[in-house]
């Protein structure tokens, strides 16, 4: 499935994956969608996803193959009789382009819907361009939140590599969580890893225009949860403009992550390839107060288009401890110069090759 500068709020137990049920098929076609490009379908697609919703046993909602349907808002909202239902995207849904219709903060909404399934061979094109002028300090293009047992694989997120704040996957406040076998890039992190998560594995992930795999911002409001269990694996990074990052802010409240690897990861012209940040956005004065600790850079290797390949800068009041680096082999694209590590603040165990040379 192909998502093009779409902005889709999921919540509660949700699934995107590339399998769906057999039972009733709810065609939104049916419902009144024209599928020619200009009218708004949005309430035909909410009559037909109410009316999946509301009946027993498995159920998909069809948004056909070959059509083009416009909709403004949509907010699939349950709880569902229907376990499980699905919403089988075949043809292209894209954003009405009046924006005065969003009033939610999220093009589509799916919320309270246990079990629920999204997949297709579809486009969904939210044609974020109309909206950029306006962009707030944050605009994910699929981000999941207050969710559990999620998996996501086999997308393939878009946008341009000057689009602001468009990360492709952003979590928080999110447990057991897979997002595997994707292609991403953005002008934003590819994937953000955000406060109170835990149990979240990305693998098998090709990053690129972007940011990087980010954990993180963190600490940047009060009341923000701990992170614990993240795995980054067999990833590849293609000019991003990092790429395994830890970022936490300045003068934060207290919270800590631990538990952190990024492992077996391909870097391809990475500007920044192995970078922890606790002085992410430097208008805030003071030491950071997000604890790190038990993270892990393991097997990494490839390019970088930067002297500093490694950049351990870690909090004065809460130093880093147990950063472990292993089997590091960076060397330079074009005319970089010697690569080095710089760190400060950081317990760190090196083991193995490390290049450039450790701290």
């Amino acid at each position: 499935m192909m998502i093009n500068n779409v902005f889709l709020m999921l919540s509660m137990a949700f699934l995107l994956a590339m399998t769906f049920s057999n039972g009733a098929v709810f065609d939104i076609t049916k419902y009144g969608a024209k599928g020619d490009g200009r009218t708004d379908d949005a309430m035909a697609i909410i009559s037909a996803f109410r009316a999946a919703c509301d009946s027993t046993g498995p159920a998909s909602v069809l948004i056909p193959f070959g059509r083009k349907f416009v909709a403004g808002e949509i907010i699939f909202e349950g709880p569902c009789t229907a376990k499980p239902i699905t919403i089988n995207i075949q043809g292209t849904l894209m954003a009405y382009d009046d924006l005065s219709l969003y009033m939610n903060g999220a093009w589509m909404l799916l919320e309270r819907v246990d079990g629920a399934i999204v997949t297709g061979g579809g486009t969904i094109d939210a044609r974020g361009m109309n909206s950029w002028q306006y962009h707030s300090e944050n605009g994910p293009l699929l981000p999941v939140t207050d969710s559990v047992n999620i998996g996501i694989d086999h997308l393939r997120i878009r946008a341009p590599k000057k689009s602001p704040n468009t990360d492709g996957i952003h979590l928080s406040n999110a447990t057991h969580v897979q997002i595997t076998d994707s292609k991403i890039g953005t002008g934003d992190d590819c994937v953000s890893i955000g406060h109170g998560t835990n149990d979240i594995l990305v693998a098998r992930v090709i990053c690129g225009p972007g940011h990087g795999l980010s954990i993180g911002s963190l600490g940047k409001r009060q009341n923000e949860m701990n992170v614990k269990g993240i795995t980054i694996s067999n990833c590849t990074l293609r000019g991003t403009t990092n790429g395994a990052r830890i970022k936490t802010y300045a003068n934060s409240p207290q919270l800590s992550a631990s538990t952190i690897y990024f492992q077996d990861l391909v870097m391809e012209r990475v500007k920044n390839p192995i970078i922890i940040d606790q002085h992410y956005g430097s208008k805030k004065r003071g030491a950071s107060n997000v604890k790190l600790s038990d993270i892990h850079f393991k097997d990494i290797r490839g390019t970088t288009v930067s002297p500093v390949s490694i950049s351990l800068d870690c909090s004065s009041s809460n130093p880093c401890q147990g950063v472990e680096l292993a089997n590091i082999n960076l060397t330079p694209f074009g005319a970089v110069g010697a690569l080095k590590s710089i760190c400060s603040n950081a317990n760190v165990v090196n083991k193995g090759y490390i290049n450039p040379p450790p701290c």
